[in-house]
């Protein structure tokens, strides 16, 4: 039985927005995400953990940490320009996780001091280091391979990848045996996408990334997963989107529907928990059965 009392069948099936401008605030979107976990049933399966999320301030990040948090967890979410959207997740999880410390770290994770800082202010402010998520992402729709700009191309192999790679450097020095990283990839890494070429060049990569450190850190114990969610309905979205492309969201999906961030939060309790204990360099995809790169 779906733990979530807004199930599917009463989902929107289709998103009504205006195209917004980079990096959205989730708070102000005009159709909002579902990622309020109103009728999550936990089980304490991250009970006495530490987890950092990047990017964990709006979108699927943000379903994820408060997920984590009703599950046991203390959190640091790693933000980089909402201070809203940090507050709002902030307040919920202290309110619905009573007892849970949540730490907001605004930080950028291009740069990989800064990486450093995040992962040692984590471990000493919460005790601990246990899951790493890695979800900060950065994306922007061009129609033309022509018409992609250096700098966007630096800007989103600079965010997507490297930041996924300095993140992991700054949290192996505190991660021990059980620990686990879990990482946010995409269809489009899978599938491709002829307007994001550049974001799913680097979804790509975070796949290959993944299986590769996992190969590496098993002998440590360390489990390395990641999620590639098809097309979810977050800020991200209508930020970054043509309305063309918005209007068609989550449509060409078996489901015929996008996804809401709160549908992904399983997925990343398996791989961070003992449930999933025997999974290492996997890829989880979550995409209401998206199987085409169109759309």
């Amino acid at each position: 039985m779906n733990p979530l009392a807004e199930t599917p069948e009463h989902r929107p099936k289709q998103v009504h927005a205006e195209p917004a401008t980079y990096p959205g605030t989730q708070e102000r979107m005009q159709q909002q995400p579902d990622s309020d976990l109103a009728n999550y049933m936990s089980a304490g399966k991250l009970t006495g953990k530490v987890a950092l999320l990047t990017g964990a301030d709006s979108g699927i990040g943000r379903a994820v940490a408060l997920g984590f948090a009703l599950e046991g967890a203390d959190v640091a979410i790693l933000y980089n320009e909402s201070d809203e959207d940090a507050a709002a997740i902030k307040k919920t999880i202290e309110t619905r996780a009573p007892g849970r410390r949540c730490l907001l770290i605004k930080s950028d994770v291009r740069d990989a001091e800064a990486c450093r800082a995040a992962a040692r202010r984590t471990h000493a402010e919460l005790g601990g280091l246990n899951i790493l998520v890695n979800n900060a992402a950065y994306q922007k729709e061009y129609e033309k391979v022509e018409s992609i700009p250096e700098e966007n191309v630096r800007r989103t192999f600079e965010t997507n990848i490297h930041g996924y790679l300095w993140m992991a450097q700054a949290v192996l020095p505190f991660m021990r045996e059980g620990d686990a990283i879990v990482n946010t990839g995409s269809i489009t890494g899978l599938a491709g996408s002829p307007g994001l070429i550049d974001y799913s060049a680097t979804k790509g990569a975070i796949h290959a990334f993944t299986k590769s450190l996992a190969l590496q850190l098993g002998e440590r114990g360390i489990r390395v997963n990641c999620v590639a969610p098809g097309p979810i309905w977050t800020p991200l979205i209508p930020a970054t989107l043509t309305k063309k492309h918005i209007e068609a969201f989550g449509k060409d999906t078996a489901l015929g529907r996008p996804g809401q961030p709160e549908e992904l939060v399983g997925a990343y309790v398996l791989l961070a928990s003992e449930d999933g204990s025997y999974i290492t360099g996997a890829i989880l995809e979550v995409t209401g059965g998206k199987l085409s790169s169109e759309g």
